[in-house]
């Protein structure tokens, strides 16, 4: 799907992006042209809880990026086709053109149409499972993601060891583990 010609420019980007940096889509969605360093092939991003980090992608999203911003040099990347219809805060629009910034809405709809139903949000887990099958460490996941890794909790009084997501509550209360 992420090499049809029948997709539109935009969304082609977008997925691509999404795949190959396994960012959050809201974080991929509020780029602006000046957060991207098209050389070498990163941008800026606000991570989930206010973080700066940097997100990278591969040849496919660099090849295709130019192409999508033709030439522009601000507002946001990932536009609507058409003009806004309702005011938004200045930074959502791209002055030139008036077009508004992409919603996340909007992208969500489209993805799930071109997918057959499909979500972002499996897009995104299906780049970081790709990156695990081809031998990602654990902390490179987790820099991927935009996790913050966070040590286990010791055992003590009041504060029962962590158990896997998979663990029963009565067995734990059982003292079976």
């Amino acid at each position: 799907m992420l090499t049809r010609d029948s997709i539109p420019l935009r969304e082609r980007v977008l997925w691509r992006m999404l795949h190959e940096s396994a960012a959050r889509s809201a974080e991929v969605l509020r780029l602006d042209v000046p957060d991207l360093d098209l050389p070498n092939r990163r941008a800026r991003v606000t991570r989930k809880g206010g973080a700066v980090d940097i997100i990278v992608w591969q040849t496919a999203t660099a090849r295709l990026l130019p192409r999508l911003l033709k030439g522009r040099k601000t507002g946001p990347v990932f536009l609507t086709e058409r003009r806004a219809r309702v005011e938004l805060p200045p930074c959502d629009i791209d002055t030139a053109s008036g077009r508004a910034r992409l919603s996340y809405r909007q992208a969500e709809e489209l993805f799930t149409a071109a997918s057959g139903g499909a979500t972002l949000h499996q897009l995104r887990h299906s780049a970081l499972t790709h990156a695990a099958e081809d031998g990602a460490s654990m902390p490179m996941l987790l820099a991927m993601s935009g996790t913050r890794a966070s040590p286990a909790l010791p055992a003590t009084p009041g504060h029962p060891p962590r158990r896997s997501p998979g663990g029963s509550r009565s067995a734990t209360r059982r003292g079976r583990r």
